[in-house]
């Protein structure tokens, strides 16, 4: 597989020099700059495009030319935005960018209660408390209806987080649930607003109403739309998994599962409409055997992000040691590397470690952290490889 990086433009603190240096071959990135909804225009594809491979590196992938929450809530406008996302799919295969990896998620992108929570040896790494998010729904959004979706038991812990955490908790929440992992991916959260929950409650009153089969149709009726422009210039578009692959905040999730899968590869069933497979979402649901899909889905398979969890009997989860985990990382590259061996990969997330810390990185996206990962599944492709000229 090939070997790439998602790296966040010009703005990023981690720079293309280092990223050749350590074994990097492809850039998944985007035009970060562009408002979603709005068309890429041709010559900023080019430039950017360029920039990357003055490097000697390639743009290998676009993560993510972001799908408008109106197509994906079915707004009034969603025929203009769709126009708009045909006409910039169209100049990315002009220019030969032709993988394209988005998500159907609503409004919350992907979602996690604590962006640095500690390991043993002092790094750390993203953490989902089941509790933290439920008081979060309940205390912070005052969502009606939210202490319904929960247990008593969970109801016990928000009880107890309500009398133990303080303004400056609630804040940290606020900030790890609905800015720092969104605004950063083209989210609907921006750092600089001054009220992200009022933002934030505006966008989930978008979905009143809408279910997990009307938002599968607002998905079908989507891709129906781009297909024909995939197929004009070979464009691979592939899905991102839901993360986590579980319904939150009452919205619904449809890519969460292998029920899930099958109903939009079948609902759309061209060639051009694929996953992107992503072993850290789909491990953080117990529901998954993340090997099985694999195999399953291989063929259909147009990008893979390798990163793994482990998840707790309660709900919780943390993301894993690349080699660790429910993600099962070396039997994904043994299935990948004999199934479909041409495909972009990408260090998904990586823990941050002692010299990553404040140096500006998004979460998630440490350098040495990732350059970790890297090294690990080098030596796990390398021996795979051997083991199948062996063969």
């Amino acid at each position: 597989m090939e070997k790439t990086w998602r790296w966040f433009g010009k703005k990023d603190n981690i720079k293309l020099n280092m990223l050749r240096q350590i074994g990097v071959q492809g850039i998944v990135s985007a035009l970060h700059d562009i408002p979603n909804g709005e068309i890429w225009p041709l010559e900023a594809i080019n430039e950017y495009k360029e920039y990357i491979e003055s490097f000697g590196l390639r743009w290998s992938v676009v993560e993510s030319l972001a799908v408008s929450e109106s197509i994906k809530y079915g707004g009034e406008d969603r025929d203009h935005l769709i126009a708009n996302y045909i006409i910039s799919l169209g100049n990315l295969g002009k220019a030969g960018v032709k993988t394209v990896c988005y998500n159907f998620m609503p409004v919350l992108d992907w979602a996690r209660t604590d962006l640095y929570h500690k390991w043993e040896d002092g790094s750390s790494s993203l953490y989902f408390d089941k509790a933290k998010f439920a008081y979060f729904e309940i205390h912070i959004l005052e969502r009606e209806g939210a202490e319904k979706e929960y247990s008593s038991e969970i109801l016990d812990k928000v009880r107890e987080l309500k009398n133990t955490l303080t303004d400056k908790d609630n804040n940290d929440l606020i900030d790890s649930v609905i800015v720092k992992t969104q605004g950063f991916v083209n989210g609907n959260i921006k750092e600089d607003d001054q009220n992200p929950v009022a933002i934030f409650k505006k966008l989930l009153l978008l979905y009143d109403g809408i279910g997990k089969d009307q938002l599968r149709e607002n998905m079908k009726y989507f891709l129906e739309k781009i297909m024909p422009v995939c197929e004009e210039y070979n464009i691979q578009m592939c899905v991102h998994p839901d993360d986590p692959p579980f319904s939150l905040l009452g919205l619904p999730r449809i890519i969460t599962c292998e029920e899930d899968i099958d109903w939009f590869l079948n609902a759309v069933d061209n060639p051009h409409n694929g996953l992107t497979f992503c072993t850290g979402s789909l491990s953080a649901g117990l529901q998954n055997d993340v090997p099985k899909l694999a195999q399953k889905y291989a063929s259909r398979t147009k990008f893979v992000h390798l990163r793994s969890t482990n998840v707790f009997p309660n709900g919780d989860f943390i993301e894993a040691n690349h080699l660790e985990g429910r993600g099962k990382i070396v039997e994904i590259v043994r299935i990948f590397e004999k199934e479909n061996p041409d495909l972009p990969m990408r260090i998904d997330h990586g823990k941050l470690l002692t010299d990553d810390i404040d140096k500006g990185y998004n979460p998630g996206y440490s350098f040495l952290g990732r350059m970790l990962a890297l090294g690990q599944i080098e030596g796990v492709m390398a021996s795979v490889q051997m083991e199948l000229e062996k063969k």
